[in-house]
């Protein structure tokens, strides 16, 4: 029973600690303190399920426990006598609620921690930074690694983060200043899929429960603003990316990449979706921002039946008019790949070198693997090899790690059958 319990309690912890903690946050008016509350009910559930058993519904048992310490942790503070009596008639209702069945409430409530975090207070980075270890579940490495930057540096960041938060207030933004925030927002959401939908580490290449809960919270805003192009331009970006799933990784959880997939897996329902959001986006006209023309380079995917068939200029066109309105040197990576594709592996050469450059690009690990890819096929089997061991030695996923050691196996064999 003691391993079924704690099997349980992980189970139960990595679906709903974020919904549990948006809860508490907006109950108690303090992230610190929300997530302390729901680290109690944790350790709560870690001390009694093995000997009382699973409860019915594990969700709703946490939360009901974490109010309960909330209500101890309140009225020992006699200077917040008014928040006790706001967070005992919260516990006092009819019933605690069904965090399995009470959608609506759950998703406002996640909703609202993200605009929170958002807040103009705090620098876009640690928005974003803030917003991904609270809402997304992302540790500290995870986000230190989507923002290319050390952990101790990104951990200074969201502690910093939360003190500044709490200093600023906790109240719902309206209006205007909710419409300044959801850029943000919008980039938590997709920095969210793309955790899921490509690991930063351990032994899953894909997390899908991220995946699903980016997809939920884009339809959440797209629902919120529906003449928005660009918070179409994001859900259609995730649907499409994520009707590839279940074709993005072999019979073993090994990894697949785009041009080696079998799209009959594709799921036809997304990327029916997605184009849906794409034909509303230029039926809205207006310029297209960053999320639509992603959205625009993935629908070109989507279309093609088999990997040949790619209209690979259309995407180069697409990609430099994101370099031109949202510059970065991810996009300039994912330009050089495209112009590989369409002009040669050296078009893509000439635009990937000038990135070990660029002091960010350093350590991340999917650079030495395109130039390893871009080496291969010119010829220059050593210098890929060089490159994808490079590759392998940064990343911290295993899957992926594997990956770049059997394709620097092969370049080592390729050459070797020159010699």
């Amino acid at each position: 029973m003691g391993s079924d319990a704690a099997a349980a309690v992980n189970a139960v912890w990595r679906r709903e600690s974020v919904r549990l903690v948006a809860g508490l946050a907006r109950m108690t008016h303090d992230l610190e303190l929300a997530e302390d509350l729901a680290q109690d009910a944790l350790v709560a559930a870690l001390e009694q399920w093995p000997a009382e058993g699973i409860p019915q519904n594990p969700g709703a048992w946490l939360m009901a426990v974490a109010k309960r310490r909330g209500v101890d942790h309140f009225r020992r503070i006699e200077t917040l006598r008014r928040r006790t009596t706001e967070l005992g008639h919260a516990l006092e209702e009819a019933h605690v609620p069904d965090l399995d069945a009470a959608v609506d409430h759950i998703e406002d409530d996640v909703l609202r921690l993200m605009f929170l975090t958002c807040h103009p207070v705090l620098s876009p980075e640690s928005r974003a930074a803030l917003t991904l270890r609270l809402v997304g579940g992302l540790t500290t490495e995870e986000i230190a690694r989507a923002f290319l930057v050390k952990d101790s540096t990104m951990g200074q960041r969201i502690s910093r983060a939360k003190k500044a938060l709490v200093g600023a207030g906790f109240e719902l933004p309206v209006g205007r200043e909710r419409r300044a925030r959801l850029t943000d927002v919008m980039g938590v959401v997709y920095l969210v899929f793309n955790e899921g939908y490509t690991a930063t580490s351990g032994d899953r290449w894909i997390r899908s429960e991220l995946c699903a809960e980016a997809q939920r919270l884009g339809r959440m805003l797209a629902s919120l603003t529906p003449n928005d192009p660009e918070t179409l331009g994001l859900l259609a970006l995730i649907e499409i990316q994520a009707s590839r799933l279940n074709a993005r990784t072999g019979p073993g959880g090994e990894p697949v990449l785009l041009l080696d997939q079998d799209r009959t897996r594709w799921d036809r329902l997304l990327i029916r979706r997605g184009l849906a959001h794409i034909d509303r986006i230029q039926q809205l006209g207006g310029t297209a921002g960053p999320y639509a023309l992603q959205a625009a380079i993935a629908a070109c995917h989507a279309r093609a039946p088999v990997a040949e068939e790619t209209d690979w200029p259309r995407i180069v066109a697409l990609y430099d008019g994101l370099a031109q309105i949202s510059p970065s040197p991810v996009v300039e990576l994912n330009r050089g790949v495209a112009a590989a594709q369409a002009f040669g592996p050296q078009a893509g050469l000439d635009i990937v070198a000038p990135l070990f450059d660029v002091p960010s690009m350093r350590d991340y690990h999917l650079l030495p693997a395109v130039a390893g890819d871009l080496l291969c096929r010119s010829g220059e089997h050593e210098q890929a090899r060089q490159q994808f061991l490079r590759s392998a030695s940064l990343t911290r996923n295993d899957r992926e790690r594997s990956t770049m050691q059997q394709r620097a196996a092969q370049c080592a064999e390729h050459g070797a059958s020159l010699g």
